[in-house]
């Protein structure tokens, strides 16, 4: 039976343009909906895009790196005492994600992004935490030179991991279970020759945490600890708190938080020719750093405070503007011996690294 169109029940003139356009629609969405091969294609794109978004992430945390260059090279990122995001701990499980992945292929995608979001992280932080690490081995400028030779290390024993890992590959890690087995194994070598080689590297740049252990070794035996004298006692897993015996001062409040402005003024007259300025907070001493402030002006503040607390120890005073005059004039008096043996013993006093801390600027 032959179908015919029945031209009364609708009008062809008034059909048409929507019918027209209701085909470019259909046909435009036909030509968006992937194929199966562009669809895998996206799905690798995305895979691999994610190293980048981690590296963009990491990039904002420069400051901190300069800082803590050997924490962040192994461990990285620490809020309280917990580690929120490393170097090369994030890097072996981005590793071990990427092996698990083909274990759960409804989530590869998933699982390998995050793998490879780790890695990016870790791939930034590491590169970042180099050049601060040789430059502490630079004697008469020749980073260059250090740079070129650890780089040429690096590269000669990556060669060597990659037969070792090709010979793996055909025996002991061709199954999954010894890839799971030799991976583990395999990350803590890494993680423990790398523990050991931030341990022994020695960081000439002052930052909270080694004027710290230099402030404290000066007031207790009179000494002045060199960089080599503080590698091995720096400790890189834990964030502990700083000695109460150096005032326990704390660098980077903003001033808002840390002065109140009546009591601003009085802070201004007792250190009115410093660039920083100290007030008793609830644990400690807050120090505030003017913005072009520089290592020489964090030691001065950090032996006013050290001084301080010694007095306030000793006589049960509170912590006063005349604790702080007489502190503050016990100071002056050591400072030029003191500045001039850090500087023999090869410390960076041209500038404070206090990570993200803020400044204020008068």
């Amino acid at each position: 039976m032959k179908a015919t169109l029945d031209t009364h029940s609708f009008e062809p003139c008034n059909m048409l343009p929507g019918q027209r356009y209701r085909c470019y629609q259909l046909r435009s969405s036909s030509g968006l909906r992937p194929t199966p091969a562009q669809a895998t294609a996206v799905s690798w794109i995305l895979k691999d895009g994610m190293q980048h978004v981690g590296k963009v992430i990491c990039s904002n945390w420069g400051a901190r790196m300069d800082s803590e260059p050997k924490r962040w090279r192994l461990l990285g990122l620490h809020v309280g005492c917990f580690i929120l995001f490393a170097a090369d701990v994030l890097y072996d499980i981005g590793i071990g994600l990427e092996v698990l992945s083909p274990l759960c292929p409804h989530l590869f995608l998933e699982v390998a992004g995050l793998g490879n979001f780790a890695k990016g992280i870790a791939v930034v932080a590491a590169r970042a935490t180099r050049l601060p690490i040789y430059s502490s081995f630079a004697k008469e400028g020749n980073l260059s030179d250090l740079f070129a030779k650890g780089e040429a290390f690096s590269t000669l024993f990556t060669v060597i991991g990659i037969g070792v890992g090709i010979q793996l590959a055909s025996t002991i890690c061709a199954s999954m279970q010894g890839k799971l087995v030799a991976g583990p194994l395999l990350s803590i070598i890494h993680l423990y020759s790398v523990s050991e080689e931030m341990r022994a590297t020695p960081i000439n740049t002052l930052n909270p945490r080694r004027t710290a252990m230099v402030v404290d070794d000066f007031l207790k035996a009179g000494v002045v600890s060199s960089p080599s004298d503080l590698r091995y006692r720096e400790n890189l897993l834990f964030n502990l708190q700083l000695k109460e015996d150096t005032g326990n001062v704390k660098v980077g409040k903003a001033m808002h938080k840390t002065i109140k402005p009546s009591r601003l003024l009085e802070l201004k007259q007792v250190f009115h020719e410093e660039k920083f300025l100290l007030n008793l907070g609830n644990k400690g001493v807050d120090m505030v750093l003017e913005q072009d402030a520089s290592g020489e002006d964090a030691l001065r503040g950090w032996l006013v405070a050290a001084y301080a607390a010694q007095v306030v120890s000793s006589s049960r005073h509170e912590l006063s503007a005349s604790v702080m005059h007489e502190a503050y004039h016990k100071m002056n008096g050591v400072f030029p011996i003191f500045l001039k043996e850090l500087q023999n013993k090869g410390w960076h006093t041209d500038r404070f690294l206090d990570g993200t801390g803020s400044r204020f600027a008068l």
